[in-house]
Formats: structure tokens, sequence, C-alpha cells
């Protein structure tokens, strides 16, 4: 065979196979077997063998996955990836056609998308010119980890697009989806890693998430990974709806979920979502619920987002699946803030495919009104489907007459006296120096929201404070290897990597610092409006109650926890040693609080960002236009008064352009910061 030939007949082997690809996995309707196609993979595997430079970037063979990656890839999301808001009754749902019929200033019935709420995992797929660039996880929403290799090998998951007449393919293409394993497919996994072994997976979304998240490509191509698409990532020119854009996602390649449907008015929000749920357990894959859209791009740009969450989206969780139990202890937890949280401690037992040994009992209170006690057979549940609580006793099956439970009046980590404030549901230990809490405050203080000390986990923890080698935050920094040495199970690179990762931390952004120090009432989300608000620890120190409700998102609870914070003298000495140790949080770009004089020259305007920036990630860019007065929203509408385009910016750039956006570059962000006197965060 020539190379002419070969070319030619590898490239109608390719289009043939892809198409065969679609019509089996997007459309359920094969037209040959499997084992004509297999025969045709083997034919093109063999030419490429011999015609390796004819090899196309689109080739189905690619699908087997390559060598193991020495680690993730951060993969900043061209917009970000938000969470939903819940709804867990059919009262809660109305309510939220009325926020949304409110929104939009209409009295007539909304066009929902209803569309079944797959118990995956989130993954977004970037496509450039039709063909597969990259692929990311969810991440923290802003940046996922790149899993590219591994998306590959997935087979619902197109390689090239198809092309449609009337719809060309925009250059740049960023979709979202779900990658999820097929109930039927996940036991067969089980079954084989019991085989051969290997522990077993909890059920299908860990699965779903262990198998995505791999850094050898070529255990992801042996497990039986789907996607399904449901939302873009950008703007897709063309596409006013998301019904629309369900149609055309499928017409081009991809599987979406063929029970989604286009409902007016709540009433058959709520029609779609009683015949979901009767069909919950009949179907091939977890559902945990149904996510309900606003149909209209234009009605979603519209009403916007909220903080991390879309106000034209929302999901109607399922009841949580229930089972019956015995209560074989009541044991005690004690949480960072000392808080005594009750535990059952179950006969377990295997809740919406999970094995749940423990649940909470919440606090005194919850206990006495459901009359809890050591022997019980309870309902349990899995709260959202994640959290296990005990719902109910059944009372019918108390075997004698059992003593009431009540939480102890010391603490069980540390004998230190338990109290309970009038005001309060909780009982706490009033012991500062309680182990405990030590533990929970340094797991905090080390979470990936907070200062992100990776290798420092629970059992290191557990050691640390045992050993007496820490008893407050501070003392982390001052380990070192011979310290660490006598640890166990801490390996000489462990030890060097967990150094490291101490010295990184010492210069993380000033809100997570603040979410790492475990102020009572103060979140991820309220310790960045914190840092934004006042640029400093000192000045957020110094701040009143009335300074601190001046920030939006602030209201008197958080303003008083934050006020007793910095007014506790104890608390003061911690931040001082942390100071000592070297511990520098690193101010969002801004020159400093509210009211001190300094420009905002975007003061009440709306930005956007799209395209890849070349100096700035996209934090730094949202803490900049922040630091100028923009609110940062993640889609172009009439209401955007900048957008700032980076390089590959999307269909974003050419809607501003469309409605008369000013347009700016990175270089053009960054004249306007110094124009402001504000100095932009260091490349």
């Amino acid at each position: 065979m020539q190379r002419a030939q070969a070319a030619a007949r590898i490239a109608a082997l390719t289009d043939e196979l892809h198409e065969h690809a679609y019509r089996y996995y997007a459309l359920d309707a094969p037209t040959i077997s499997d084992a004509e196609y297999d025969r045709r993979m083997r034919e093109l595997e063999s030419l490429e063998r011999e015609w390796p430079a004819l090899i196309r970037p689109d080739s189905p063979t690619r699908r087997v996955g390559a060598a193991p990656q020495p680690g993730f890839t951060p993969f900043p999301h061209p917009a970000p990836m938000l969470s939903l808001q819940n709804a867990f009754s059919d009262e809660e749902l109305r309510e939220y056609d009325e926020r949304v019929r409110k929104g939009l200033a209409t009295a007539g019935p909304v066009e929902y998308v209803a569309e079944p709420k797959l118990d995956g995992v989130a993954i977004e797929l970037v496509y450039r010119r039709g063909l597969l660039e990259a692929a990311s996880t969810r991440g923290d929403g802003l940046v996922g980890e790149t899993v590219t290799d591994n998306a590959r090998t997935i087979k619902s998951v197109p390689l090239k697009l198809r092309a449609q007449a009337g719809a060309a393919l925009p250059d740049e293409l960023v979709l979202r989806g779900e990658a999820i394993i097929h109930k039927a497919a996940f036991e067969r996994l089980n079954r084989q890693r019991e085989e051969a072994g290997e522990p077993s997976f909890a059920n299908p979304r860990n699965a779903a998430a262990g198998s995505l998240r791999q850094l050898d490509s070529r255990v992801t191509a042996r497990r039986p990974l789907e996607v399904m698409l449901y939302a873009p990532g950008l703007d897709v020119p063309g596409l006013d709806s998301q019904l629309a854009l369900l149609e055309w996602m499928r017409a081009v390649g991809f599987r979406v979920n063929p029970l989604s449907r286009l409902c007016r008015g709540p009433d058959e929000v709520l029609q779609a979502y009683r015949e979901l749920l009767a069909r919950r357990h009949d179907l091939p894959y977890e559902i945990d619920g149904l996510v309900v859209k606003v149909n209209r791009f234009a009605a979603q740009r519209a009403l916007g987002e909220i903080s991390r969450s879309p106000r034209w989206a929302i999901a109607y969780k399922f009841p949580a699946v229930q089972e019956t139990t015995r209560v074989e202890d009541i044991l005690v937890q004690v949480g960072r803030t000392g808080v005594l949280t009750p535990v059952a401690a179950l006969r377990p037992v295997r809740v919406g495919g999970v094995e749940v040994s423990r649940a909470t009992l919440h606090n005194q209170d919850e206990i006495d009104r459901k009359d809890v006690r050591v022997g019980d057979t309870v309902v349990i549940q899995r709260a959202g489907d994640v959290i296990p609580e005990v719902v109910a006793v059944i009372r019918e099956k108390r075997v004698g007459d059992p003593p009431r439970y009540r939480l102890p009046d010391t603490c069980p980590a540390c004998g230190g006296r338990a109290v309970r404030e009038e005001d309060e549901a909780a009982k706490r230990c009033s012991n500062m120096a309680c182990p405990a809490q030590l533990r929970e405050r340094l797991l905090h203080f080390a979470s990936r929201e907070g200062l992100d000390i990776q290798g420092l986990g629970e059992k290191l923890v557990a050691q640390l404070v045992e050993r007496g080698l820490v008893r407050d935050a501070a003392d982390l920094y001052a380990l070192d290897l011979p310290r660490l040495a006598g640890l166990e199970r801490l390996g000489e690179k462990s030890a060097q990597n967990l150094l490291a990762q101490l010295a990184a931390s010492r210069a993380r952004p000033l809100g997570r610092f603040l979410f790492a120090l475990g102020i009572r009432h103060v979140g991820e989300h309220v310790a960045g409006l914190l840092a934004e608000a006042f640029g400093g620890l000192e000045a957020l120190a110094a701040a009143d109650e009335e300074a601190l409700q001046a920030v939006p998102g602030v209201g008197p609870e958080v303003a008083g926890s934050v006020r007793a914070f910095f007014a506790e003298p104890a608390n003061l000495r911690a931040l001082a040693r942390l100071r000592a140790a070297g511990v520098e949080p690193q101010a969002p770009a801004r020159p400093g609080p509210r009211g001190t004089g300094a420009a905002r020259p975007l003061e009440g305007k709306t930005a956007v960002l799209t395209g890849t920036l070349a100096t700035l990630d996209r934090r730094a860019a949202k803490q900049l236009l922040g630091a100028l007065g923009a609110k940062v929203t993640g889609s172009v509408s009439r209401k955007t008064d900048l957008l700032v385009a980076g390089e590959s910016p999307g269909s974003k750039l050419a809607e501003a352009e469309r409605l008369g956006v000013r347009v700016v570059d990175e270089a053009g962000l960054l004249a306007l910061a110094r124009e402001a006197g504000l100095e932009p965060p260091a490349p």
C-alpha cells in the first residue's frame, strides 16, 4: 500500500469509527455489531503501526491511555463552575419560582428545563476547532485539575465533533457535564476488585471520582466511565436556550440525558419531579434529584448570580434513602470550637449504596426530642444523601427501659468542664488547651480551603499533639527533620515534603488565612469579603462592629464574632506567635480598608473576565477588579460595563462587542490599577 492510499484509508476508518461511536454512545442506536467495530479498529491500529506519521490527532486509538503522569496540573476555568442552591420541598420550589418571576418582572409562567441530577463527578471539556484539547475536574470552582489524558479514554467523550449544517462549530468550545458509572458496571467493577484482592468502592460516585482522577490514564481506560453533558462553560454562539443547547450537544456528538424536558411553570416542574422520583431506582445510573434551569439564556443573564450560585437554577433534591438499624452506643466527638457532638455508633447498614456505622445526633435537645437510647432500633438517613443522621426511634422495638442519655459535664478528651450557654443548643468544652480541639483546629488550619498544607492529615496531627510537639498552629513552623524523624510512618521524603508545604503556607492569601484561623461564623466566603474590605490583618483587628457590618454580606452575628476574636488576649498572642514564625498572609490587590480614600474607578460597575491572561491568574484578576470597585460576574449581558479579554477569549468577546461593552486587555487592566494607585500582584 502506498502512502497516499494508507492516508486515505486511515482517514476513512477514523471518520467511520467516530460515526459508529456517535451512534452507539450518543444515540443508543448502533448500526454495526461490536465484532465489526472491533475489526475496523484493529485494521486502523495496524495501519497506524505501519504509518505512524499518518496518525491523526483525533484517532480513536488514542483512547487506550498514556503513561502515568507525575501529578495533576492546575486548570483555571474560563468561567467559574458554580454550585446550585437546593430545594427540599414543593413549597421551596414554588418560592424559587416566585423569586425567578420577580427577578424577570413577569407574572406569566416561566419556561424551565428539568434535568435529572446525576450523582457523579463534574467534568469540563475544551474543544478547539472541533478537536478535544483539554479536560478538567471542578476543583474549587475556579481552578480544577487537568485530566485530559483520562478524558480521552472515555468513549462517550468525542475526540472530534460532528459539523452541523447552519451551525458552525465555534473555534473554542467549553462544555460541562458529569462523569458517571452505571449501576451494573459498578457492580462488575467491584466484583473484579474483590477477586483481585483490592478494596471495593463505596458507591458509583466515588468510583467515578477515583477513576477520573487517576495519574495513570491506562487505569481510567479500564474503568466503565461515561460522560453526559448539561451546560456550557462559555456561551455557544447561535444558541438561545438550554433546550437548544442540549439538542445541539447531542447533534455534534455528545451524550445528553434523554429524560430532560421542557416545563412551563412550577406545576409542570413538580410533575416532572414526581415522575422522575418514581423511576429513580429503575434508572441504570444514580440520581439524587432534579435540576431546574430557566430555559432562555437571556433570562439567565438577567437573573445573574449570588455568591457561588446562579439565580437561574436550583436542585430539587430527592428525599434521603432511609434504613433501620440498632444503636450500639452513643459516643461524643469534640470539635475545633469545643462543641460536644453526640454520635450514634450503629450496627453497620448500607444506605443509598454507602455503608453507614455512625450517625449524628446533633445535640442534647435532639436526643431528648427523639428519645434516642442505647439499644434502640432507629430509622437513619443520609440527609441530602450525604450526612447520616438518626430520623426516629421505633419505640415498638425497644427492649426494656434503657436509661436516657445525657451529655457528660466533663469533656471526654481532656476532662475539662463542659458548659452550655443559655442561648445555645450546644455544649462546649471550656478548656482552651483541650487536645481534641487542638487536633481539629490544626486540621482546619491546614485544610485545602485554609492554608492548604498537604500531608498534614489526621494521623500525623494526632501524633504531633500526643507527643507535645505542637501546642498551637505556630508550633508547626518550628518543626524540622530531627523532630519529624521519630514519628510513625513518616519517611524522610515525606517529612521534607511536609516542611516544603509549611514553608509555602507562610504566604497564603489573607482570605484563606482568616478562614484558617477558625473564627466562629467566618466561612470561606465571608473570610474573602473581610480580606477584600480591610486589606490587612491589622486593619481588620482594629475595626469596630459598625465598620465590620458596613461590609456587604457581614451581619451583626459575624461582626460580633470577629470583634470577640480580636478582643481575646490569647488569640492576639497566637497571632503574634504566627508572625514571629514568619507567617505573613498576602493582602488582596487593594491598598487597605474601605473609606481610606483610595481610588475605585470601577465602583458600582460590573466586569467579566474571558480568555487567558499572561501574568495574572483568574483569582488575582478578580481581586484586582474588586479592588477597583467592580463586581465580577461570569457572563456578558446588557448590565456588563467592562470585559477584560485575554488570549482565546471565545464568544464573550463577540457578545461584548455586539452590546457595545467596553473591552480592555490585561495591559489595560494593569494600567487602570496603576492609575488608581494599586500595586498589581506579582506574576
